[in-house]
């Protein structure tokens, strides 16, 4: 076999393999905090490779909230362990693209670092 045919064959193989592979489904999170909001039930499991995608945004005006990743205990104490995403007022929508497996065992939540209004966020994950 020539190798104008192999390469071929590997190129429809790959080709082949997109249009079967099914799409990621996004999921969406809308939630109201006050100074912190647990987002994770339980601990991110990823040890895999892959990427995922967030994208934050604060619906309120005069806060600033954080997206972030940590132990249960930086959340109790309402700091950030790993700041993944911040966003002032509405309008801004910011996208975080995060290795999975550097999330294995944290949490995910969301902090108010400036205001006192209860600020609706939405998340949205891919």
């Amino acid at each position: 076999m020539s190798k104008l045919m192999k390469v071929a064959l590997a190129f429809a193989a790959v080709l082949a393999t997109l249009s079967v592979a099914p799409s990621a489904q996004a999921l969406t999170i809308t939630g109201t905090t006050g100074a912190k909001y647990l987002v994770s039930g339980s601990a991110v499991n990823s040890t895999g490779m892959g990427v995922l995608r967030l994208s934050f945004e604060n619906n309120t005006s005069g806060t600033n909230l954080s997206l972030c990743a940590g132990t249960l205990a930086e959340f109790s104490s309402g700091t950030c362990g790993s700041e993944l995403a911040t966003s002032g007022g509405p309008g801004f929508t910011f996208l975080a693209i995060q290795d999975a497996a550097k999330l294995n065992g944290k949490y995910l939540y969301v902090i108010r670092n400036v205001g006192s209004e209860a600020s609706t966020f939405t998340i949205v994950l891919e």
